[in-house]
């Protein structure tokens, strides 16, 4: 199988959780009769297992990588050449690993209200180099939905121990008075960092990139009918454990505004008016970076280092050498840190979201 010199394709990764959607994912891959399930994710370019309590004998949330008429999985991909698809200086460092974890997100319920580790938490409490901080890019709305929000961080905090009352008791009503609901439109990026508590609203198709993990400490425990067991509830540990992930600090609407949703910042400007903007960068996190492109009509892009691809918007052809790939809204491709240069085509215009793993300098 030849791999030198090709982007890296991605299918369906569907994966289970404990809340419902991916009927617009459905629609996405053509289903004959698009349906919310509990498969309401697709991990891309995942060389993570997803942690689902009762599952443990399905083996969930790994990526199979297409190459021309070939397929295998992801991780075994990246261990054939590790210096070639992630770079040496990124190899050295984190060994076969992106050490970046993106997925498809399409929610027809509201998701738990949960929290994540910070990577240093995690590195003393969980015997784990990854937290989970997550950023979010909203691609669309459904059209039953007036009011697309998400909750971010505690705009009336409690103390520790009336957060614990409130679980305990399991007293969503007082637990919704700590939060206000903030609007999100599509186009819109947001960063929260590990500690920091959330719920994602109904009705919301995102693209959801974190740390390589699947550490959560979920404090809402049933939704829709679904009561998370035990063993899934704080990250195996017990309630007192999982109080200390927590921010409790105030953060208001306004403050998530300013702070936690990022503005674009150009990086490159093309001849043709296209451009590449950073979304998240170093400034925001050390542990991955986002960036959005414009193509206009026609682009050659130089990078240094692997990327995820993710069509957001359009349609265009991807020369590489002498193969010519084309790609469609949603379709997602790994570019490898050893492909020295990519040219986009575009009729009608194509926007890009892509990921990129931790600096190592």
């Amino acid at each position: 199988m030849e791999y030198k010199n090709k982007l890296i394709r991605f299918g369906q990764n569907r994966v289970w959780r404990s809340y419902s959607g991916g009927k617009v994912l459905d629609q996405i891959n053509n289903e004959s009769v698009p349906v919310d399930s509990y498969f309401p994710e697709d991990w891309i370019a995942s060389v993570t297992k997803a942690v689902n309590p009762g599952r443990e004998t399905i083996s969930e949330g790994q990526s199979t990588a297409i190459i021309g008429n070939h397929s295998l999985d992801f991780a075994e991909l990246l261990d054939l050449d590790p210096e070639y698809f992630l770079g040496k200086e990124h190899f050295s460092r984190f060994g076969p690993n992106p050490m970046v974890l993106i997925k498809f997100l399409d929610s027809s319920i509201r998701l738990h209200f949960q929290a994540h580790p910070t990577r240093e938490f995690a590195q003393k409490h969980l015997d784990s180099n990854s937290g989970k901080a997550e950023a979010y890019y909203i691609l669309q709305v459904r059209e039953e939905i007036d009011d697309p929000y998400i909750y971010l961080g505690f705009q009336t905090p409690p103390t520790k121990e009336t957060l614990k009352e409130i679980i305990v008791e399991q007293d969503i009503n007082r637990l919704k008075t700590c939060f206000e609901k903030i609007k999100v439109s599509p186009g819109e990026c947001y960063f929260i960092p590990g500690g920091m508590p959330h719920a994602i609203g109904e009705g919301i198709l995102m693209i959801e990139i974190m740390e390589p993990s699947d550490w959560a400490v979920r404090f809402e425990f049933e939704r829709a009918g679904y009561t998370l067991p035990e063993e899934a509830r704080y990250m195996k540990r017990d309630l007192d454990f999982c109080l200390d992930v927590f921010d409790y600090s105030e953060k208001s609407v306004e403050a998530v505004a300013t702070q936690n949703k990022k503005t674009p910042h150009l990086l490159t400007a093309y001849a043709d008016g296209s451009v590449k903007e950073s979304l998240i960068d170093d400034k925001t996190t050390d542990r991955y970076r986002v960036c959005r492109t414009k193509v206009i009509t026609n682009i050659t892009k130089f990078e240094s280092e692997f990327y995820v691809g993710i069509v957001t918007e359009g349609n265009c052809t991807i020369t590489l050498d002498d193969e010519v790939l084309t790609l469609h809204k949603y379709d997602k491709f790994f570019c490898p840190a050893g492909v020295n240069n990519i040219t986009i085509d575009t009729e009608n215009g194509v926007e890009i979201i892509e990921c990129y793993p931790p600096l190592t300098n």
